[in-house]
Protein backbone atom coordinates (compact mmCIF):
# COMPACT_ATOMS: atom_id res chain seq x y z
CA UNK A 1 0.00 0.00 0.00
CA UNK A 2 2.81 2.37 0.94
CA UNK A 3 4.65 1.67 -2.31
CA UNK A 4 1.44 2.25 -4.29
CA UNK A 5 0.83 5.62 -2.58
CA UNK A 6 4.46 6.62 -3.17
CA UNK A 7 4.18 5.76 -6.84
CA UNK A 8 0.95 7.78 -7.15
CA UNK A 9 2.53 10.81 -5.47
CA UNK A 10 5.58 10.54 -7.71
CA UNK A 11 3.31 10.38 -10.73
CA UNK A 12 1.44 13.49 -9.59
CA UNK A 13 4.70 15.37 -9.13
CA UNK A 14 5.94 14.36 -12.56
CA UNK A 15 2.61 15.41 -14.11
CA UNK A 16 2.75 18.83 -12.39
CA UNK A 17 6.32 19.38 -13.61
CA UNK A 18 5.34 18.32 -17.16
CA UNK A 19 2.32 20.65 -17.21
CA UNK A 20 4.36 23.56 -15.84
CA UNK A 21 7.09 23.00 -18.44
CA UNK A 22 4.47 22.83 -21.19
CA UNK A 23 2.88 26.07 -20.00
CA UNK A 24 6.24 27.84 -19.95
CA UNK A 25 7.11 26.52 -23.40
CA UNK A 26 3.78 27.62 -24.88
CA UNK A 27 4.05 31.00 -23.19
CA UNK A 28 7.53 31.48 -24.62
CA UNK A 29 6.49 30.44 -28.15
CA UNK A 30 3.40 32.68 -28.15
CA UNK A 31 5.22 35.72 -26.71
CA UNK A 32 3.16 35.69 -23.50
CA UNK A 33 6.24 36.51 -21.40
CA UNK A 34 7.75 39.12 -23.71
CA UNK A 35 6.60 42.08 -21.65
CA UNK A 36 8.00 40.50 -18.50
CA UNK A 37 11.44 39.98 -19.99
CA UNK A 38 11.48 43.42 -21.61
CA UNK A 39 10.90 44.91 -18.16
CA UNK A 40 14.20 43.49 -17.02
CA UNK A 41 17.62 44.88 -18.06
CA UNK A 42 18.47 42.75 -21.12
CA UNK A 43 17.56 39.53 -19.28
CA UNK A 44 19.61 36.72 -20.79
CA UNK A 45 19.63 38.31 -24.24
CA UNK A 46 22.96 39.98 -24.89
CA UNK A 47 22.91 38.76 -28.48
CA UNK A 48 19.73 40.76 -29.11
CA UNK A 49 21.33 43.78 -27.47
CA UNK A 50 24.34 43.41 -29.78
CA UNK A 51 22.02 43.60 -32.78
CA UNK A 52 20.22 46.64 -31.41
CA UNK A 53 16.93 44.81 -30.99
CA UNK A 54 16.44 45.12 -27.22
CA UNK A 55 13.85 47.55 -25.90
CA UNK A 56 14.88 51.09 -25.09
CA UNK A 57 16.13 51.30 -21.53
CA UNK A 58 14.48 54.68 -20.99
CA UNK A 59 11.20 54.28 -22.86
CA UNK A 60 10.73 50.68 -21.78
CA UNK A 61 10.51 51.42 -18.07
CA UNK A 62 13.71 49.54 -17.24
CA UNK A 63 15.58 50.48 -14.08
CA UNK A 64 19.08 51.11 -15.45
CA UNK A 65 22.32 51.11 -13.47
CA UNK A 66 24.82 53.92 -13.03
CA UNK A 67 27.67 53.58 -15.49
CA UNK A 68 29.81 55.87 -13.32
CA UNK A 69 29.84 57.04 -9.74
CA UNK A 70 31.13 60.27 -8.22
CA UNK A 71 34.87 60.09 -7.60
CA UNK A 72 34.56 62.63 -4.79
CA UNK A 73 31.80 63.28 -2.24
CA UNK A 74 31.85 66.03 0.38
CA UNK A 75 29.41 66.27 3.30
CA UNK A 76 29.28 69.70 4.98
CA UNK A 77 27.78 70.15 8.44
CA UNK A 78 26.04 73.11 10.08
CA UNK A 79 29.35 74.71 11.08
CA UNK A 80 30.75 74.59 7.55
CA UNK A 81 33.25 71.82 8.32
CA UNK A 82 33.71 69.15 5.63
CA UNK A 83 33.97 65.38 5.54
CA UNK A 84 35.34 64.34 2.15
CA UNK A 85 36.01 60.97 0.57
CA UNK A 86 37.86 60.35 -2.68
CA UNK A 87 40.85 58.00 -2.52
CA UNK A 88 39.24 55.16 -0.55
CA UNK A 89 37.00 53.31 -3.00
CA UNK A 90 35.13 51.25 -0.40
CA UNK A 91 34.48 54.29 1.79
CA UNK A 92 33.34 56.35 -1.19
CA UNK A 93 30.92 53.65 -2.30
CA UNK A 94 29.55 53.38 1.24
CA UNK A 95 28.98 57.14 1.42
CA UNK A 96 27.38 57.18 -2.02
CA UNK A 97 25.02 54.36 -1.09
CA UNK A 98 23.93 56.47 1.86
CA UNK A 99 23.65 59.82 0.07
CA UNK A 100 22.45 58.92 -3.45
CA UNK A 101 18.84 58.98 -2.23
CA UNK A 102 19.35 62.66 -1.31
CA UNK A 103 20.50 63.41 -4.86
CA UNK A 104 17.66 61.27 -6.22
CA UNK A 105 15.04 63.20 -4.24
CA UNK A 106 16.54 66.57 -5.12
CA UNK A 107 16.71 65.85 -8.87
CA UNK A 108 13.29 64.24 -8.95
CA UNK A 109 11.56 67.20 -7.30
CA UNK A 110 13.61 70.07 -8.74
CA UNK A 111 11.87 73.06 -10.25
CA UNK A 112 13.10 74.75 -13.43
CA UNK A 113 16.80 75.66 -12.86
CA UNK A 114 17.83 79.31 -12.98
CA UNK A 115 21.33 80.70 -13.50
CA UNK A 116 23.09 81.78 -10.30
CA UNK A 117 26.37 83.55 -9.61
CA UNK A 118 29.59 81.97 -8.41
CA UNK A 119 29.11 83.52 -4.97
CA UNK A 120 25.82 81.66 -4.45
CA UNK A 121 27.50 78.47 -5.70
CA UNK A 122 30.33 78.84 -3.20
CA UNK A 123 27.88 79.65 -0.39
CA UNK A 124 26.04 76.40 -1.20
CA UNK A 125 29.28 74.41 -0.99
CA UNK A 126 30.22 76.08 2.30
CA UNK A 127 26.86 75.44 3.98
CA UNK A 128 25.16 72.21 5.10
CA UNK A 129 24.67 69.81 2.22
CA UNK A 130 26.22 67.12 0.03
CA UNK A 131 28.51 67.74 -2.96
CA UNK A 132 29.13 65.17 -5.70
CA UNK A 133 31.92 65.39 -8.28
CA UNK A 134 32.26 63.14 -11.35
CA UNK A 135 35.56 62.67 -13.17
CA UNK A 136 33.92 63.16 -16.58
CA UNK A 137 30.86 65.17 -17.64
CA UNK A 138 27.55 63.32 -17.65
CA UNK A 139 24.35 64.48 -19.32
CA UNK A 140 22.04 65.53 -16.52
CA UNK A 141 19.19 63.58 -18.09
CA UNK A 142 21.48 60.51 -18.15
CA UNK A 143 22.28 61.05 -14.46
CA UNK A 144 18.55 61.48 -13.92
CA UNK A 145 18.05 58.05 -15.49
CA UNK A 146 20.76 56.39 -13.37
CA UNK A 147 18.99 57.60 -10.26
CA UNK A 148 15.56 56.63 -11.61
CA UNK A 149 14.06 60.11 -11.23
CA UNK A 150 13.09 61.06 -14.82
CA UNK A 151 12.48 64.75 -14.09
CA UNK A 152 11.29 66.37 -17.38
CA UNK A 153 12.64 69.86 -16.52
CA UNK A 154 16.23 68.91 -17.32
CA UNK A 155 17.56 69.11 -20.87
CA UNK A 156 19.70 66.40 -22.42
CA UNK A 157 22.05 69.10 -23.70
CA UNK A 158 23.25 69.98 -20.18
CA UNK A 159 26.28 68.00 -18.99
CA UNK A 160 27.57 68.22 -15.43
CA UNK A 161 30.55 67.14 -13.39
CA UNK A 162 29.74 68.96 -10.16
CA UNK A 163 26.39 68.93 -8.37
CA UNK A 164 25.39 69.91 -4.85
CA UNK A 165 22.29 69.53 -2.67
CA UNK A 166 22.18 72.38 -0.15
CA UNK A 167 20.01 71.91 2.93
CA UNK A 168 17.89 74.82 4.18
CA UNK A 169 15.53 75.27 7.10
CA UNK A 170 12.49 76.02 4.95
CA UNK A 171 13.56 74.53 1.63
CA UNK A 172 16.50 72.86 0.02
CA UNK A 173 18.12 73.66 -3.32
CA UNK A 174 20.07 71.73 -5.90
CA UNK A 175 22.98 73.38 -7.70
CA UNK A 176 25.09 72.26 -10.64
CA UNK A 177 27.67 73.63 -13.06
CA UNK A 178 27.03 73.34 -16.80
CA UNK A 179 30.23 71.74 -18.06
CA UNK A 180 30.10 73.36 -21.50
CA UNK A 181 29.42 76.96 -20.49
CA UNK A 182 30.91 76.90 -16.99
CA UNK A 183 27.76 78.65 -15.70
CA UNK A 184 26.11 77.70 -12.41
CA UNK A 185 22.41 76.90 -11.95
CA UNK A 186 20.17 76.39 -8.96
CA UNK A 187 16.64 75.12 -8.36
CA UNK A 188 14.34 74.61 -5.39
CA UNK A 189 13.61 71.01 -4.43
CA UNK A 190 11.49 69.11 -1.96
CA UNK A 191 13.06 69.55 1.48
CA UNK A 192 15.88 67.16 2.34
CA UNK A 193 16.88 69.07 5.47
CA UNK A 194 15.76 66.23 7.72
CA UNK A 195 18.30 63.94 6.09
CA UNK A 196 21.12 66.19 7.29
CA UNK A 197 20.79 64.54 10.71
CA UNK A 198 21.49 61.16 9.13
CA UNK A 199 24.86 62.47 7.95
CA UNK A 200 26.08 63.59 11.36
CA UNK A 201 27.92 60.26 11.67
CA UNK A 202 30.55 61.64 9.27
CA UNK A 203 33.16 63.51 11.30
CA UNK A 204 34.98 66.35 9.49
CA UNK A 205 38.37 65.19 8.19
CA UNK A 206 40.03 68.45 7.02
CA UNK A 207 38.85 68.21 3.43
CA UNK A 208 38.51 71.72 2.00
CA UNK A 209 37.25 73.31 -1.20
CA UNK A 210 40.06 75.02 -3.11
CA UNK A 211 38.33 78.41 -3.07
CA UNK A 212 38.36 78.32 0.75
CA UNK A 213 42.18 78.25 0.83
CA UNK A 214 42.92 81.63 -0.70
CA UNK A 215 45.32 80.04 -3.21
CA UNK A 216 45.30 82.12 -6.39
CA UNK A 217 45.14 79.07 -8.66
CA UNK A 218 41.84 78.12 -7.00
CA UNK A 219 40.06 80.91 -8.88
CA UNK A 220 39.99 78.74 -12.01
CA UNK A 221 38.82 75.62 -10.15
CA UNK A 222 35.86 76.62 -7.95
CA UNK A 223 34.84 72.98 -7.48
CA UNK A 224 38.20 71.36 -6.62
CA UNK A 225 38.44 69.58 -3.26
CA UNK A 226 41.78 69.28 -1.47
CA UNK A 227 42.63 66.56 1.01
CA UNK A 228 45.36 66.28 3.66
CA UNK A 229 48.00 63.59 3.32
CA UNK A 230 50.35 62.90 0.47
CA UNK A 231 50.74 59.11 0.24
CA UNK A 232 48.92 57.10 -2.39
CA UNK A 233 49.05 53.36 -3.11
CA UNK A 234 51.19 51.67 -5.73
CA UNK A 235 49.38 49.36 -8.11
CA UNK A 236 50.24 46.19 -9.95
CA UNK A 237 48.59 45.65 -13.34
CA UNK A 238 48.63 42.52 -15.51
CA UNK A 239 46.49 41.22 -18.40
CA UNK A 240 43.34 39.60 -17.03
CA UNK A 241 44.14 36.27 -18.66
CA UNK A 242 45.74 34.55 -21.61
CA UNK A 243 44.60 35.32 -25.13
CA UNK A 244 42.61 32.07 -25.20
CA UNK A 245 40.95 32.80 -21.85
CA UNK A 246 39.98 36.32 -22.88
CA UNK A 247 38.66 35.13 -26.23
CA UNK A 248 36.43 32.64 -24.40
CA UNK A 249 35.31 35.35 -21.96
CA UNK A 250 34.38 37.65 -24.84
CA UNK A 251 32.48 34.93 -26.68
CA UNK A 252 30.51 34.14 -23.54
CA UNK A 253 29.80 37.73 -22.51
CA UNK A 254 28.80 38.83 -26.01
CA UNK A 255 26.37 35.97 -26.51
CA UNK A 256 28.25 34.02 -29.20
CA UNK A 257 29.54 31.05 -27.20
CA UNK A 258 26.90 28.64 -28.57
CA UNK A 259 27.24 29.74 -32.19
CA UNK A 260 29.33 28.15 -34.92
CA UNK A 261 32.83 29.60 -35.30
CA UNK A 262 36.44 28.64 -35.96
CA UNK A 263 39.50 29.72 -33.96
CA UNK A 264 42.82 30.34 -35.67
CA UNK A 265 46.12 30.88 -33.80
CA UNK A 266 48.29 33.76 -35.04
CA UNK A 267 52.09 33.84 -35.22
CA UNK A 268 52.36 36.49 -32.47
CA UNK A 269 50.44 34.45 -29.91
CA UNK A 270 47.09 36.05 -30.69
CA UNK A 271 43.93 34.12 -31.55
CA UNK A 272 41.33 35.01 -34.14
CA UNK A 273 37.77 33.76 -33.88
CA UNK A 274 35.74 33.80 -37.09
CA UNK A 275 31.98 33.40 -36.80
CA UNK A 276 29.25 33.61 -39.39
CA UNK A 277 28.49 37.24 -38.53
CA UNK A 278 31.44 38.39 -36.39
CA UNK A 279 35.21 38.37 -35.90
CA UNK A 280 37.06 38.54 -32.58
CA UNK A 281 40.81 38.99 -32.17
CA UNK A 282 42.49 38.47 -28.77
CA UNK A 283 46.19 38.98 -28.05
CA UNK A 284 48.58 38.23 -25.19
CA UNK A 285 48.55 41.85 -23.98
CA UNK A 286 44.89 41.59 -23.02
CA UNK A 287 43.47 43.41 -26.01
CA UNK A 288 40.28 42.03 -27.56
CA UNK A 289 38.74 43.49 -30.71
CA UNK A 290 35.25 42.60 -31.87
CA UNK A 291 33.84 43.34 -35.33
CA UNK A 292 30.28 42.67 -36.41
CA UNK A 293 29.58 41.61 -39.99
CA UNK A 294 25.80 41.66 -39.60
CA UNK A 295 23.76 43.86 -41.90
CA UNK A 296 21.98 46.81 -40.36
CA UNK A 297 18.20 46.46 -40.08
CA UNK A 298 16.02 48.53 -42.44
CA UNK A 299 15.86 52.20 -41.50
CA UNK A 300 12.22 51.93 -40.45
CA UNK A 301 13.11 49.16 -37.97
CA UNK A 302 16.03 50.94 -36.32
CA UNK A 303 15.27 52.13 -32.78
CA UNK A 304 15.57 55.78 -31.84
CA UNK A 305 17.94 55.76 -28.88
CA UNK A 306 18.91 58.50 -26.48
CA UNK A 307 22.43 58.87 -25.09
CA UNK A 308 21.19 57.19 -21.92
CA UNK A 309 20.10 54.17 -23.96
CA UNK A 310 23.46 53.89 -25.71
CA UNK A 311 25.44 54.26 -22.49
CA UNK A 312 23.32 51.59 -20.80
CA UNK A 313 23.79 49.16 -23.69
CA UNK A 314 27.53 49.74 -23.59
CA UNK A 315 27.57 49.38 -19.79
CA UNK A 316 25.97 45.93 -20.01
CA UNK A 317 28.72 44.82 -22.40
CA UNK A 318 31.53 46.39 -20.36
CA UNK A 319 30.25 45.04 -17.05
CA UNK A 320 30.30 41.49 -18.39
CA UNK A 321 33.78 41.78 -19.93
CA UNK A 322 36.55 44.07 -18.62
CA UNK A 323 34.44 45.05 -15.61
CA UNK A 324 34.24 41.45 -14.44
CA UNK A 325 38.01 40.92 -14.53
CA UNK A 326 39.57 44.20 -13.31
CA UNK A 327 40.48 43.21 -9.74
CA UNK A 328 40.59 46.17 -7.33
CA UNK A 329 39.77 48.71 -10.05
CA UNK A 330 36.49 50.11 -11.32
CA UNK A 331 35.37 50.78 -14.89
CA UNK A 332 33.48 54.06 -15.34
CA UNK A 333 31.78 55.73 -18.27
CA UNK A 334 33.97 58.54 -19.56
CA UNK A 335 32.55 59.95 -22.79
CA UNK A 336 30.14 59.56 -25.67
CA UNK A 337 30.85 61.01 -29.11
CA UNK A 338 28.85 61.13 -32.32
CA UNK A 339 30.54 61.31 -35.72
CA UNK A 340 29.67 60.20 -39.22
CA UNK A 341 26.73 58.05 -38.14
CA UNK A 342 28.79 56.39 -35.39
CA UNK A 343 28.21 56.77 -31.67
CA UNK A 344 31.24 55.84 -29.57
CA UNK A 345 30.88 55.15 -25.84
CA UNK A 346 34.17 55.04 -23.92
CA UNK A 347 35.01 53.68 -20.46
CA UNK A 348 38.18 54.03 -18.36
CA UNK A 349 39.73 52.28 -15.38
CA UNK A 350 39.88 53.96 -11.96
CA UNK A 351 41.58 52.75 -8.81
CA UNK A 352 42.08 54.35 -5.38
CA UNK A 353 40.58 57.59 -6.69
CA UNK A 354 42.98 57.77 -9.63
CA UNK A 355 42.44 57.43 -13.36
CA UNK A 356 44.48 54.78 -15.16
CA UNK A 357 46.03 55.81 -18.46
CA UNK A 358 46.81 52.79 -20.61
CA UNK A 359 49.57 52.64 -23.18
CA UNK A 360 48.74 54.33 -26.52
CA UNK A 361 45.94 56.26 -24.74
CA UNK A 362 43.67 53.24 -25.10
CA UNK A 363 40.39 53.07 -23.23
CA UNK A 364 39.41 50.25 -20.93
CA UNK A 365 36.56 49.76 -23.39
CA UNK A 366 35.14 51.47 -26.44
CA UNK A 367 31.81 50.43 -27.94
CA UNK A 368 30.81 51.78 -31.37
CA UNK A 369 27.16 51.85 -32.44
CA UNK A 370 25.36 52.57 -35.68
CA UNK A 371 21.63 53.18 -35.17
CA UNK A 372 21.75 51.35 -31.86
CA UNK A 373 23.49 48.28 -33.33
CA UNK A 374 26.92 47.32 -32.01
CA UNK A 375 29.37 47.41 -34.91
CA UNK A 376 32.72 47.03 -33.16
CA UNK A 377 34.18 46.89 -29.66
CA UNK A 378 37.66 47.36 -28.28
CA UNK A 379 38.36 45.83 -24.87
CA UNK A 380 41.62 46.15 -22.94
CA UNK A 381 41.52 43.55 -20.18
CA UNK A 382 43.62 44.51 -17.13
CA UNK A 383 43.55 43.24 -13.57
CA UNK A 384 44.71 45.72 -10.92
CA UNK A 385 45.96 44.96 -7.42
CA UNK A 386 47.00 47.29 -4.60
CA UNK A 387 50.53 46.19 -3.70
CA UNK A 388 50.54 47.51 -0.13
CA UNK A 389 53.34 49.98 -0.94
CA UNK A 390 52.83 53.74 -1.10
CA UNK A 391 54.39 56.65 -2.95
CA UNK A 392 54.63 60.13 -1.40
CA UNK A 393 53.50 62.97 -3.65
CA UNK A 394 53.65 66.69 -3.00
CA UNK A 395 50.68 67.90 -0.88
CA UNK A 396 47.57 68.81 -2.80
CA UNK A 397 47.76 72.53 -2.00
CA UNK A 398 51.21 72.63 -3.55
CA UNK A 399 50.01 70.54 -6.49
CA UNK A 400 47.18 73.02 -7.09
CA UNK A 401 49.59 75.95 -7.04
CA UNK A 402 52.09 74.16 -9.30
CA UNK A 403 49.43 73.09 -11.81
CA UNK A 404 47.83 76.52 -11.82
CA UNK A 405 44.43 74.85 -11.87
CA UNK A 406 42.70 71.48 -11.73
CA UNK A 407 44.74 68.29 -11.37
CA UNK A 408 43.91 64.64 -10.79
CA UNK A 409 45.58 61.53 -9.40
CA UNK A 410 46.75 59.23 -12.20
CA UNK A 411 48.42 55.91 -12.91
CA UNK A 412 50.14 55.14 -16.19
CA UNK A 413 50.37 51.63 -17.59
CA UNK A 414 53.16 51.57 -20.15
CA UNK A 415 53.38 47.80 -20.35
CA UNK A 416 55.07 47.42 -16.97
CA UNK A 417 53.39 45.57 -14.13
CA UNK A 418 54.15 48.15 -11.41
CA UNK A 419 52.49 51.56 -11.51
CA UNK A 420 53.16 54.50 -9.19
CA UNK A 421 50.73 57.39 -8.70
CA UNK A 422 51.39 60.90 -9.95
CA UNK A 423 49.57 64.24 -10.25
CA UNK A 424 48.44 65.25 -13.72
Amino acid sequence: MSRTRTAIEAGKTALIVLLAASAIFLGWRTGLFNDFFRAMPFFGNVAELMRGGAASVETGGVAIKDAARPVCIVITNETGAHYGVKYDTDARNSVYDRTSSILNEALGSASQPQEVGVDEWRAALSGPGVFFSYIAPVGISVLDGWLGTRNPVFSEEVSVRHICVAFGEDKSRIYFQDHESGLFFGADTASSAGKAQELEVYVPNDAVFAFETGIRAAESTPCAVLFPGSEHPDVQAVPSGTAEELLDAALTALGHIDETYTIQPESDGAFQCIGTQFNIMADARGRVQYRSRESLPPVEERPVLSEGDLIERARVIVEGTVGAKCGNAEVFFESIEHSGGYSSVCFSYYIAGGRVYLNDDANAAKVNFVSGTVMDIELNFRSFTLTGDYTSLIPERQALAAAGGEFILCYYGAGTESMQPFWH
